[in-house]
C-alpha cells in the first residue's frame, strides 16, 4: 500500500498545480492556452504514473489491472470535471478550427502549448521517479531509459486501430457535446477507458497526439516518423471522417453538404393556376 499511497500523493500535487495554473490565467481570455497547458501537462504526468503501475506495479507493489483501470478512470473523470471548457487534446483543438469555432492563431497557441505541457509532464514524472520513494519508482527510475513502447503492432496496424478508435470518440464527442456536463464527461471518461484497455495489446488507443507523445514516442522501437504516423496522422484522419459523417462536410475545407441533402423546413406555396383567357 506504501507504493499506492505514493501515488495518490503524486497524483494530487498534479491536480492541485493545474487547479493552480487554470486560477491564475481565467481572468485573461487573451492567454486561455495555458489552460490547455495545464490540461495536457495533467494527463501526461498521471498518465506516465499509471502505466508505471501497470508495467511493476502488479509484482513490485501488489497493484492489479482492477487498480490500475480504475485509477485510469477516475483520472479521466477528474480532468473533464476540473479542465471544462479545454481538452488537452490537439485534435479537439484542430476539430473546432476546421469547425470554424476558432481561429488560426488560437488553435496553433493551444496545440503548442499542448504539446508544452506534455514535456513538462514527462519530466516531472521522471524526476519523481528519480526520488525513489517506493521499490516501484526505483525499478522505474532504472528502466525508464529503457522504456516499453505502447506500440505493439505494425506501423499499418497502429494507423487502422488509432484511426478507427478516433473516428468512433470523435463522433460520440460531437453527439455530446451539446448535452450536460452530468453526461458527457462520465460517458467520456467511461468511453476512453474502455479504449485504453481493449487496444492495450495494440496501440493503447491514446487518440490524443500529445499524450502519446509524452507517453511512446521517446520510447525504443520506432522511429519519430512511424509514431507520428500511428499517433497523429491517424488521430487526425479520424477526427475529418467524423466531422465528415457527422456534418456532411468539413467547414473550413469546403462548404458543400457532399452526404447529407437538406430539406427547406417550409413548404413553398404553389402558384395559382393561370384562368384561361375569355375569348
Amino acid at each position: 500500500m506504501s507504493g499506492l499511497n505514493a501515488s495518490l500523493g503524486y497524483f494530487l500535487s498534479v491536480v492541485i498545480f493545474t487547479v493552480l495554473v487554470q486560477m491564475l490565467f481565467r481572468k485573461w481570455p487573451r492567454f486561455s492556452f495555458v489552460s490547455e497547458f495545464a490540461a495536457s501537462f495533467m494527463l501526461v504526468a498521471c498518465w506516465m504514473e499509471i502505466q508505471t503501475i501497470v508495467e511493476v506495479g502488479q509484482w513490485a507493489g501488489g497493484l492489479g489491472q482492477d487498480v490500475t483501470v480504475t485509477m485510469l478512470f477516475v483520472l479521466l473523470l477528474t480532468h473533464g470535471v476540473l479542465c471544462a471548457g479545454t481538452s488537452g487534446n490537439p485534435s479537439l483543438v484542430v476539430q473546432k478550427f476546421l469547425q470554424l469555432e476558432a481561429g488560426a492563431l488560437p488553435t496553433a497557441l493551444a496545440v503548442m502549448a499542448q504539446f508544452a505541457g506534455a514535456h513538462l509532464g514527462l519530466l516531472a514524472a521522471r524526476y519523481y521517479w528519480s526520488l525513489e520513494l517506493t521499490d516501484m519508482h526505483m525499478i522505474k527510475n532504472l528502466m525508464s531509459r529503457e522504456c516499453s513502447t505502447s506500440l505493439l503492432v505494425s506501423v499499418v496496424q497502429g494507423f487502422f486501430t488509432e484511426c478507427a478508435c478516433a473516428l468512433v470518440f470523435h463522433l460520440i464527442q460531437l453527439n455530446l457535446r451539446r448535452r450536460s456536463a452530468l453526461i458527457r464527461v462520465p460517458l467520456i471518461a467511461v468511453l476512453l477507458t474502455f479504449f485504453s484497455h481493449v487496444a492495450r495489446s495494440y496501440t493503447s488507443a491514446f487518440m490524443n497526439p500529445s499524450l502519446a507523445y509524452g507517453l511512446t514516442f521517446h520510447c525504443p522501437g520506432f522511429t519519430f516518423k512511424e509514431y507520428a504516423v500511428v499517433y497523429w496522422l491517424s488521430s487526425l484522419t479520424g477526427m475529418m471522417l467524423a466531422l465528415l459523417l457527422y456534418m456532411g462536410h468539413i467547414p473550413k475545407l469546403f462548404a458543400k453538404n457532399l452526404l447529407y441533402f437538406q430539406k427547406t423546413r417550409f413548404r413553398v406555396p404553389k402558384g395559382d393556376k393561370p384562368e384561361k383567357k375569355k375569348k
